[in-house]
């Protein structure tokens, strides 16, 4: 029995060692093993957001040629640049319908914030209580007072306020351009005085190739003809008033001058004209004269623009330099020399902006506009003059006295509106005589249409001012 048992127990053993050695073993291992750790980091990102502009300045200029119209929009773009919260629109309007866009805008209310025009328009807009003085003289301060010409600054100044009612930009003189190589070989005077321009009209056409004298401003739809008129009259001393402040159209001196311009005709260029025609016609070789402003002088080396585009083919070799310059004209009473100054005005109620628009436009931006046409846009700032007179090629082409003849014009420059004891109503009813194109009215008729004479145009002429006199003095 023992011997089983301690077999059986000896079995059991082996057994229990058998079923010990299948059993799986667990085994420990150490391993060090690499966990993706998320660490929260803060980022800053820069992102441009457009600014949307939040004042529109509308910006309406008389320089409406498409070359001169994308010059402003290029110096308007880099105003904007420099303030995008503020946009400029630039918007040609023709300069003979100033008045009429101004009244036309002021009635819908929708009036533009700056306006290049002319400064015969300033004092009647000033009278009518359009123009924001205190806003020119903010802008004339802050570009320099002491830096502007004195001419055009006594030009603007509002005489019944003492403030400058527009902002002086640039300017030209008027002349009468005319071909100094035939002149010269036909044994005749440079064209100055009244004699010696009717002798000039009575022998050019038909020699060297002319066909006319000249072009006459006679498109009543102009103001052309009322810059070519003014001059002539002041010659023999014809004023719209005298110093007692009457109208003065009616006087033997105004009806002289009536009579000589519209004469001129009978030599000129089949109308109605205005500028662009006169221009064509002598680029062309087919006047002899030229009244024109000191605009012209880069279209006779090159051509000036074309209405459809393109540019006139001068027909003329070395057109510029046998082009004599004639700015003073001489009559049986006087002498005179007509010159315009051109204004930035910005309008009662305009955007307060209007005023860095118009600053930018006389300082970052002034040599590009002036270099649209250097000689058309003589500076009113003495600090423009240098850099103006080297930006033009062709101040080759034109002689050292002709050179200071434009640069100091501002002096000798002449309008009835600059006659210094007109008041701000006289000043106004001016301004309103070249805006509703009276002048060129009255000469259509006289030259053109032969419904007047020199007599019934001016004493038309007399009752229309008159009206307008006693419409002013009543507001």
């Amino acid at each position: 029995m023992k011997r089983k048992l301690m077999f059986v127990l000896g079995l059991l053993t082996v057994v229990s060692m058998l079923l010990v050695a299948c059993q799986p073993q667990v085994v420990t291992v150490e391993k060090t093993v690499e966990v993706p750790v998320t660490v929260e980091k803060t980022v800053e990102v820069t992102v441009e957001v457009p600014v949307e502009p939040e004042v529109v300045i509308e910006f309406w200029t008389t320089d409406n040629e498409e070359e001169r119209v994308a010059r402003y929009e290029e110096v308007a773009a880099r105003f904007m640049e420099e303030h995008p919260e503020i946009e400029v629109r630039i918007v040609p309007i023709e300069e003979a319908g100033v008045s009429q866009r101004i009244a036309t805008a002021r009635a819908a209310n929708r009036m533009p914030d700056i306006v290049r025009m002319g400064v015969e328009r300033v004092a009647a807009f000033a009278a009518d209580g359009i123009l924001d003085e205190d806003a020119a003289t903010e802008v004339i301060k802050a570009v320099g007072e002491d830096d502007f010409r004195e001419g055009p600054l006594e030009m603007v100044t509002d005489p019944a306020t003492g403030k400058y009612a527009a902002i002086p930009f640039d300017g030209w003189i008027q002349a009468i351009w005319y071909r100094q190589d035939v002149f010269d070989k036909l044994g005749l005077n440079p064209p100055i005085s009244w004699d010696d321009i009717n002798a000039a009209c009575d022998t050019l056409p038909g020699q060297e190739g002319l066909l006319y004298a000249l072009t006459l401003g006679t498109d009543p739809g102009q103001n052309y003809p009322h810059q070519i008129f003014e001059q002539v009259a002041i010659s023999n001393n014809a004023w719209p008033f005298d110093e007692e402040g009457n109208v003065t159209f009616n006087t033997p001196e105004m009806i002289e001058a009536l009579r000589f311009y519209t004469s001129l005709q009978r030599c000129a260029v089949p109308g109605p004209q205005y500028w662009r025609g006169a221009r064509e016609a002598y680029e062309l070789g087919q006047a002899g004269m030229l009244f024109y402003s000191t605009y012209i002088m880069d279209d006779l080396v090159e051509g000036s623009g074309t209405e459809g585009g393109g540019k006139v083919q001068i027909a003329i070799e070395d057109l510029a330099r046998k082009t004599g310059f004639a700015p003073k004209m001489v009559g049986p009473n006087g002498e005179a020399t007509y010159g315009q100054l051109v204004t930035l005005a910005i309008p009662v109620g305009a955007d307060p902006e209007a005023k860095m628009v118009a600053e930018y436009f006389l300082t970052e931006g002034y040599q590009d506009i002036l270099s649209l046409a250097p000689f058309g846009k003589v500076p009113v700032l003495k600090s423009a003059v240098d850099e103006w007179r080297q930006s033009s090629e062709y101040f080759q082409y034109y002689s050292d006295e002709t050179m200071e003849q434009i640069a100091n014009g501002y002096d000798a420059m002449q309008r009835w509106l600059f006659r210094p004891d007109y008041d701000a109503t006289e000043r106004a009813v001016i301004g309103d005589i070249e805006g509703r194109l009276l002048i060129p009215q009255a000469i259509s008729a006289i030259a053109l249409e032969g419904t007047m004479t020199p007599e019934t145009a001016a004493a038309w002429l007399q009752e229309q001012v008159e009206a307008m006199l006693a419409e002013r003095q009543q507001q």
